[in-house]
């Protein structure tokens, strides 16, 4: 399958003929053609959530229409463009999907028709179960985890306590949602299944950056905590070790299939003493017999781990840079040809006919025939003007022959000419009279008037 097919074609001058800019944008973005959505179209839909007119809600409906497909690739394109959209779109459309009650609901999908549909029905349910993960998180804290500030002074690291342990569980949900699409290389085969992955890389590194940066803060704050805190924080922590070994098999396949090498982050594990010192702190609080570590010790190896954990976090926070950097400059030079290829054309289009005139068209009157000077008006078989002095009548290869105007010619003419009354002198061998001042009181042939009386008759009046 390869192609539009007649079904999108018609679809798409459906959307044109009723005016629905958006609709047929999400039309051709979501075609039959096994390959990812175009980027063209994709950059379309960003435009339209940045613009005040566009209804986002609008949008929206539309691309859940298209997940209604009974083809894959349709409802597969139809959730990469919506992931597109939610990553570099306006922050409207993910609060709009946020406050829908729900989203996508393809558990049960399966393409029964299709060569490859399915193995790729498995990831769509899979890939629409972390988008609708992705839009209950930021319904929960109100924000994009993957767009949050990072840094020392970022969003994770600044965190109080009781809004930390309450924020990591759902960084946490969204992080297995996206490495529960378990994807292994020799599953990858089209360019639909490699867009989705592509996407979902981009957000792991981002997610995990800032899971990485709260877990930092969970940790400085932990020897201070209260016992149930502790132990939040500790179930906490296990879990993020476990989702370190997954990330690690993701970033795995990401690299076999192709990924840039300095895009791929390193991952540092946090020293297996820093567990068994919160561990023991926490059974302190609790009450129970240990041997706890000396202050130093427990000081010691916190740093330790804070420190590994910290060139992790500048590993993820250096190839979501560099990740960002490429995208803006694939952006730019990409504006550049654009802007490249109008000026060709527009030089193309007003460059091709000299002018020598100040003005795009010259018009002239002469003795009754009208030539005007204009390259729009240039018709096949035309020859160009050349302006100025050595102006030349066109001569058109069209069916009307149009006979050049006769230049004036200077009396007396040798054409014979055809006598008027009263005139005698000569005219080109014809004798006519010579022209004379005209007068009022000149006797001159004047018709007679009807009304005048006629000399010796009487008029009478009945």
């Amino acid at each position: 399958m390869s192609g539009q097919s007649i079904t999108d074609r018609i679809a798409a001058a459906q959307h044109s003929m009723t005016g629905s800019a958006i609709s047929k944008a999400v039309c051709k973005a979501t075609t039959h053609e096994v390959s990812g959505p175009k980027k063209k179209h994709l950059d379309y839909l960003i435009h339209c959530t940045n613009e005040m007119n566009v209804n986002v809600p609008q949008l929206a409906d539309t691309l859940f229409e298209r997940t209604a497909n009974s083809s894959w690739v349709v409802v597969f394109k139809a959730l990469i463009t919506t992931h597109h959209i939610m990553m570099y779109g306006n922050e409207r459309f993910i609060q709009y999907l946020a406050s829908r009650n729900t989203l996508f609901n393809l558990n049960n999908f399966l393409d029964k028709g299709a060569l490859q549909g399915y193995d790729m029905s498995t990831f769509i349910r899979r890939y629409s179960r972390y988008l609708n993960e992705k839009a209950l998180s930021y319904r929960l804290v109100a924000v994009d985890f993957t767009k949050m500030k990072r840094g020392i002074d970022g969003v994770m690291r600044t965190m109080n306590t009781e809004k930390l342990i309450k924020t990591l569980p759902i960084i946490q949900n969204q992080l297995d949602a996206l490495l529960d699409f378990q994807a292994n290389p020799n599953e990858l085969t089209n360019g639909v299944i490699n867009a989705a992955f592509m996407l979902l890389f981009k957000d792991s590194i981002r997610l995990f950056a800032a899971y990485n940066e709260g877990v930092i803060n969970l940790l400085e704050k932990y020897f201070d905590m209260k016992k149930n805190q502790c132990k939040d924080a500790l179930d906490i922590y296990k879990k993020f070790l476990y989702r370190m070994t997954k990330l690690s098999e993701f970033l795995k396949v990401a690299e076999q299939v192709g990924i840039d090498q300095g895009d791929i982050p390193d991952l540092t594990q946090a020293p297996s003493s820093l567990l068994e010192a919160l561990e023991q702190h926490l059974a302190s609080l609790e009450g129970k017999k240990t041997k706890e570590l000396s202050a130093d010790n427990r000081a010691n190896t916190l740093s330790n781990a804070v420190s590994s954990l910290s060139n992790t976090g500048m590993s993820f926070s250096f190839s979501s840079s560099r990740m960002d950097e490429k995208e803006k400059q694939q952006a730019l030079e990409e504006e550049q040809a654009r802007l490249q290829a109008l000026k060709v054309g527009y030089n193309r289009s007003h460059c091709s006919t000299p002018i020598s005139t100040a003005s795009s068209a010259v018009c002239r009157f002469s003795f009754g025939v009208f030539a005007c000077r204009s390259d729009m008006w240039t018709q096949p078989g035309e020859k160009k003007l050349t302006g100025g002095t050595n102006w030349q009548s066109k001569t058109m290869s069209s069916t009307t022959a149009w006979s050049p105007a006769p230049a004036p010619m200077a009396f007396p003419m040798t054409t014979p000419q055809v006598p008027v009354y009263g005139m005698l002198g000569q005219m080109g061998g014809v004798p006519v009279m010579t022209q004379q001042p005209m007068l009022y009181n000149q006797p001159v042939l004047r018709p007679t008037n009807p009304f005048t009386p006629i000399p010796g008759a009487q008029m009478q009046f009945m």
